[in-house]
């Protein structure tokens, strides 16, 4: 077998599938089922294929999502708080029920004024994620490199880019950084094409997502471990909901390093966190994937961006220099981004939802501060430009054919993207 084709092969596997169904690893780890609030846990022992003979790396593009952060909407803290303090006043809670609620009333005093805000932790992963770029391609950031930061103007986002910035900045100091964060940039940073999500509320759609989340969501053992009378819950409480709540705000706990005297995750059984991530994943696959339910257009929301790299390559192409482009946003970007990029198998088109898990796994695309790195390499007195991806710091495949993966010509990279814009909008 090719050295080329074998090497492709292998890149199926890093962010595809394993031999581990998607059960077996959230059993293995059940902070995998936090889905989109998973911390990010860096490339581990991932390696890194040399570039052929002669290349060497001298631009890196990027998207990346802020770092762990607090929840987006007090409401997702206050309102489990609130059903579990007026069942305490009734005194229907266990001593479960009553270590939960204390549990929320910390997170709730804790989040006050700090609302969707970055994390310590997620300040950690950033400069984790520049550290490992600045060692993997020196090349790129050696002498008096540029780099262009752009962060949409949400304040995680922005932080997140300081991070980068800074630890790059300490790692070599001749690096001329030019950072911002402005409205004239959210047309491609965080655009929502309103012809394109008005798919997501289309009847049918919206019907088999509550249909979905009906099946496989299983209330009953924990509103028993959490409330002394079953008259008074199907009296006073949706279970369903307020499971769901909770499973929210414990998914999240894993962005924060403190303590609020329970372990929120361990109230759910590892089943039930399989169940809940199933729901979740069908969601995120259907609103933002290549789901046909959705008729498969819902990656093009992020056509812009998409167009704004290929830009921005072609610019940086053609100059003598070196340095990075980074841009920083949101995971209702980076999620359609991978689709459309056809990174690995994040294409995939699964049409039964009882399927999908071991099929597409949002775990494996988008957490906390994931992101999508291009690295370009050029050859000295070679006008060919060779580009590879990197999906959360691991090696991926792209939608064209090559005789070097898991590196591939730009000028057929390229072409197959332009190619694929102009389709859709014609």
């Amino acid at each position: 077998m090719k050295k080329s084709i074998l090497l492709a092969l292998l890149l199926s596997f890093a962010i595809g599938l394993s031999a581990q169904t998607a059960k077996e690893e959230i059993f293995a780890d059940v902070h995998r089922a936090a889905g989109t609030f998973y911390a990010y846990p860096g490339p581990g022992n991932a390696r890194l294929t040399p570039a052929p003979e002669g290349y060497k790396p001298f631009y890196i593009s990027t998207y990346q999502r802020h770092g762990s952060r607090f929840l987006t909407n007090g409401k997702d803290y206050e309102e489990p708080l609130f059903i579990l303090k007026k069942a305490d006043k009734a005194g229907k809670l266990t001593p479960l029920g009553k270590t939960v609620m204390a549990g929320l009333d910390s997170l709730v005093k804790m989040s006050q004024g700090r609302i969707g805000e970055l994390t310590p932790l997620g300040a950690i992963q950033h400069a984790g994620i520049a550290k490992r770029m600045f060692m993997n391609f020196p090349e790129v950031f050696e002498g008096d490199a540029k780099i262009d930061a752009r962060s949409t103007i949400v304040i995680r986002c922005i932080l997140s880019m300081m991070n980068e910035c800074m630890q790059l900045k300490s790692m070599n100091p001749e690096i001329k950084v030019k950072s911002d964060a402005s409205m004239h940039d959210m047309d491609y940073m965080n655009y929502s094409d309103k012809a394109i999500t008005k798919l997501r509320k289309l009847p049918e759609v919206k019907s088999a997502l509550k249909s979905f989340e009906s099946k496989h969501t299983h209330p009953e053992r924990l509103m028993n471990a959490l409330f002394t009378d079953d008259n008074y819950v199907k009296q006073n409480i949706k279970p369903d909901q307020l499971m769901r709540a909770l499973f929210k705000v414990a998914s999240n706990m894993q962005s924060h390093t403190c303590q609020v005297g329970i372990d929120l995750p361990s109230i759910f059984t590892k089943q039930e966190c399989y169940d809940l991530w199933r729901i979740r994943n069908w969601g995120w696959y259907v609103s933002y994937g290549p789901s046909p339910l959705t008729k498969g257009v819902m990656p093009y929301i992020e056509s812009r961006l998409l167009e704004n790299f290929l830009n921005t390559a072609d610019t940086c192409v053609v100059s003598s220099g070196h340095g990075a482009t980074m841009r920083f946003g949101h995971d209702t970007c980076i999620l359609p981004l991978a689709v459309l990029m056809e990174l690995g198998n994040c294409a995939k088109v699964v049409n039964d939802p009882e399927a999908l898990a071991d099929e597409w796994r949002n775990y494996k695309i988008f957490m906390m501060a994931s992101n999508i790195q291009w690295v370009f390499y050029r050859q000295p007195g070679s006008a060919d430009i060779l580009v590879k991806a990197l999906l959360n710091e691991h090696e991926v495949s792209l939608p064209v054919k090559t005789d070097l993966a898991p590196y591939y010509h730009w000028k057929d990279v390229e072409a197959y993207y332009r190619n694929k814009l102009m389709m859709f909008k014609k």
